[in-house]
């Protein structure tokens, strides 16, 4: 643009904001300002979602809750992010990682360099495109309320990775909204145990049932209802064994997407959604856990270090007792060993990663901490009854 210089801008920009921000020219990228090194750029993971908003102003929200801004302005586009109110865990920062296919010894400085990126809040995001908006398309003046919500839900996120980390399938059956006492026992107590199959069949057929009015409005009325609905389901998944941080720091960003929408449909798809994911959350602790507390700060460990080599000495360090004594009382309290029920979780794991994902078995196995390909094929094949590449070919062959 004639009397801009946009590069300036654009840094400056970013400097300013502690945002990462890239300037594009009939789609190619010719600028970048990152405040945090970072080996890979989250970006491209979302490229083409997010070059494809064609609105002066636009924004993507990624499935770990990271946010995206765009500006477009003639041939030139202008993105900022990603950043976030909330802070992603190590472990889906690990995963955002391989999926970029950081290398191993870069993952470090990938993951400082997403946490040293400036968190903001997504209002403030949307005024500062807002106002650099201004100054790229002849002075034009846009209001929170004049952004609109990127209209495909971001083509349903790649289709098919799976549930939260790769965003929700938004094609459930949306449940009513509701708030009677007696549902709501019936519905906290199913996600407390963690009970999907009959969580499922509940809502399929949940009754309509008229909420109190807490809100002007049906879309702020559906709003404040799914933040009722996610305070309780965080909770009920809490006395379930999922450790607080994780749930909270889940309800936050789905408290987030919430805002964001504004359609009352898919509001109420996500919050079905969200109430299932609470719920397999907590069935993937008590797997096998029979409901006792150590299996369950067990199994929150493994989930939180599954791309590493978890061994029964780091996680009884972790709870200050002696490895034979976590390891007989693990077993007593749940029939299995430690081992069993570590390799049987990185099992299920690389059955979604095999399943949802493009990365090949090698590359999964070295990312979920085994020593070597065959290691993980053995382990693999024991747990689950195939190969890793038989999974792949027909999920349902593995046991």
């Amino acid at each position: 643009m004639a009397g801009y210089d946009l590069n300036y801008i654009a840094g400056s920009m970013g400097a300013l904001s502690g945002v990462p921000v890239r300037l594009f020219e009939n789609g190619e990228r010719v600028f970048s300002s990152f405040p945090a090194k970072l080996p890979k750029d989250p970006f491209e993971l979302y490229r083409e979602e997010i070059l494809s908003i064609r609105s002066h102003v636009g924004y993507f929200v990624s499935p770990l809750f990271h946010y995206y801004g765009i500006i477009n302005f003639g041939e030139s586009a202008m993105v900022f992010g990603p950043t976030s109110q909330i802070m992603a865990g190590e472990q889906e920062l690990k995963e955002l990682a391989f999926r970029l296919d950081v290398k191993r010894g870069d993952v470090r400085d990938f993951i400082n360099g997403i946490n040293g990126i400036t968190r903001l809040p997504v209002e403030s995001l949307l005024s500062i495109l807002c106002t650099v908006n201004h100054f790229l398309n002849g002075g034009e003046k846009l209001a929170l309320s004049d952004v609109a919500i990127y209209g495909g839900e971001q083509a349903d996120i790649k289709a098919g990775v799976e549930k939260r980390r790769t965003e929700r399938n938004f094609g459930e059956a949306p449940m009513e909204a509701h708030n009677t006492l007696a549902l709501e026992e019936t519905l906290m107590e199913t996600v407390r145990m963690g009970d999907t199959v009959a969580l499922k069949r509940w809502l399929a057929a949940a009754p309509a049932v008229r909420g109190g009015t807490i809100a002007p409005d049906q879309l702020r009325q559906l709003k404040n209802t799914f933040i009722v609905a996610v305070t309780l389901a965080s909770r009920a998944a809490i006395r379930g064994g999922m450790r607080e941080d994780d749930a909270f720091t889940l309800s936050d960003g789905y408290i987030k997407r919430a805002e964001l929408l504004t359609d009352p449909p898919k509001i109420m798809n996500l919050q079905y959604n969200m109430i299932i994911e609470y719920a397999e959350q907590v069935e993937k602790l008590r797997r096998g856990t029979h409901g006792s507390k150590l299996a369950a700060d067990a199994a929150n460990y493994v989930r939180r270090h599954l791309s590493e080599h978890i061994t029964a000495e780091s996680m009884a360090e972790e709870f200050y007792l002696s490895r034979p004594y976590l390891s007989a009382r693990f077993r007593a309290e749940t029939g299995m060993t430690l081992t069993d029920f570590i390799l049987g979780e990185k099992t299920e794991e690389a059955k979604r990663l095999l399943r949802y994902s493009d990365k090949s078995a090698a590359a999964i196995g070295a990312y979920l901490g085994f020593s070597s390909h065959s290691h993980f094929i053995r382990v693999f094949k024991k747990y689950a009854g195939v190969t890793p590449n038989e999974y792949r070919e027909d999920p349902g062959s593995g046991s």
